[in-house]
């Protein structure tokens, strides 16, 4: 595995960590939460990490199975045709996401832990449907024949470094508590607001990413 698929690997599992729905309920949590806050937040990133690392598994079984379905001698080009397509979609497409204020962050009832677990499969039932970075790393895995004992690990990895943010988050308000109160309210209003530009600018990369990196398979 070369060098430069971990670099594009990281790059795509750093944009992951921009997720505004993982972002902003760490935020609820922390704002709203202050007494069962390690046990509540842990639980929910713990859902959401399972439920990727599981549907990484899955899709990089899956795209193996298909891709064994071509030719040997058509299966790498025909594949990266594909990838090569998805990625100028997701570049075009960018530009004509529409701007969105509404608050689009769900929130738990109530701060019990079964609540809290449904709030993680909401953010993966949510955010599954567009982790265009998510979706790209396993593309770039598949097309570069990456065998299972490589890509386990760094599928996990990827899912450890996307809850990264939330974790620092919740580290710095243990560290500085209340001094930063008022910084993370300003943060989770804005979170709340601007998911669509996100999105946006996620998916630009994401396709970018998938343009030059199969142009050399064509």
């Amino acid at each position: 595995m070369g060098t430069d698929l971990l670099v594009y690997l990281g790059g795509l599992a750093l944009l992951d960590t921009l997720s505004p729905t993982i972002i902003g309920v760490t935020l609820f949590l922390i704002l709203t939460n202050k007494k069962n806050l390690t046990s509540r937040l842990f639980s929910y990133l713990f859902t959401v990490v399972l439920l990727y690392f599981s549907l990484g598994v899955v899709m990089m079984l899956g795209l193996h199975y298909i891709i064994e379905t071509f030719t040997n001698v058509f299966q790498n080009k025909v594949f990266s045709w594909i990838v090569f397509m998805i990625g100028v979609i997701l570049f075009a497409a960018s530009f004509f996401i529409p701007a969105n204020k509404k608050n689009n962050i769900p929130k738990p009832k109530n701060q019990s832990i079964s609540s809290i677990i449904f709030i993680g499969i909401t953010t993966f039932l949510i955010e599954a449907g567009s982790a265009f970075p998510y979706f790209a790393a396993i593309g770039l895995l598949t097309t570069n024949n990456i065998p299972s004992y490589q890509w386990l690990p760094i599928i996990a990895t990827y899912n450890i470094i996307m809850v990264l943010p939330a974790i620092l988050i919740f580290l710095g308000y243990k560290l500085f508590g209340r001094w930063i109160n008022s910084n993370l309210v300003n943060l989770h209003n804005k979170i709340s607001s601007s998911s669509n530009s996100a999105l946006s600018w996620i998916m630009c990369i994401v396709g970018l990413i998938l343009i030059f990196n199969t142009l050399d398979y064509l």
